[in-house]
């Protein structure tokens, strides 16, 4: 059981600060991944970015997920097509679905990142965080739509989930590092002591503090590759 969110990425960042990763990149799921994650990306000295995935509901059963909409430049339309098929969407009904989720998804982007632009993964390693995966299904999408963005990798980083979903997970990603696998998984929230619901602030005020955090680690970095310049030149 993890003390809260922010123990959970610090034991992550850990376990993931061993692997030696090329140009890592923490992609968090909002809202609950977001503290996780910003952990992660302080423990890796990584950038910071949210992953905004908006799940397309069935007709008559809006928990059942015929498609998803993933957030980024472009966006992407994921398909359940074994779903599309059982009711027998054509492509206008489901046009239709997608356009009615769009708004709660631009509603998002704008309050998680406004106008900053989706940090590219292009020959980087995707690192896809959450504060943990009950189904999967979230993530799967997820991942799914990262591999068209030419990643290096796609590594899947969470807290705790049964070993299905983690079975499931390791056929869609390079690598799954998952800290705990209850023989019986309870709701989320059971294998936290703290796990409270999150706000649109809170995710905004974190994703802010790892921007900053990181800019700062690189104005570092930059000046020390400054100062060891003029020193090799001066010898």
């Amino acid at each position: 059981m993890f003390r809260d969110r922010q123990e959970a990425g610090m034991k992550l960042g850990v376990e993931l600060g061993n692997l030696q990763l090329h140009q890592p990149v923490v992609l968090a799921l909002p809202r609950g991944g977001v503290p996780v994650a910003a952990e992660v990306a302080k423990a890796l000295n990584a950038p910071l970015d949210v992953l905004i995935v908006r799940k397309v509901g069935a007709p008559g059963n809006p928990e059942l997920a015929v498609a998803a909409i993933v957030d980024g430049d472009p966006g992407e339309v994921v398909l359940n097509r074994e779903i599309v098929e059982t009711y027998s969407l054509d492509e206008g009904e489901l046009r239709v679905l997608i356009a009615n989720e769009r708004p709660e998804l631009e509603r998002r982007r704008v309050a998680y990142r406004g106008k900053t632009r989706p940090i590219s993964i292009a020959g980087k390693t995707a690192i896809i965080v959450d504060d943990g995966a009950a189904t999967g299904t979230t993530m799967k999408i997820a991942i799914r739509a990262l591999k068209r963005r030419s990643p290096r990798e796609i590594i899947v980083a969470i807290p705790v989930s049964p070993q299905q979903t983690l079975y499931e997970l390791a056929q869609e990603a390079d690598r799954v590092v998952c800290l705990s696998q209850p023989g019986q998984f309870r709701a989320l929230g059971h294998h936290y002591l703290r796990f409270p619901q999150l706000s649109d602030n809170d995710v905004v005020c974190a994703m802010d503090e790892a921007a900053q955090r990181y800019k700062t680690s690189q104005r570092h970095v930059a000046g020390h590759s400054s100062k060891a310049e003029k020193n090799r030149r001066s010898h």
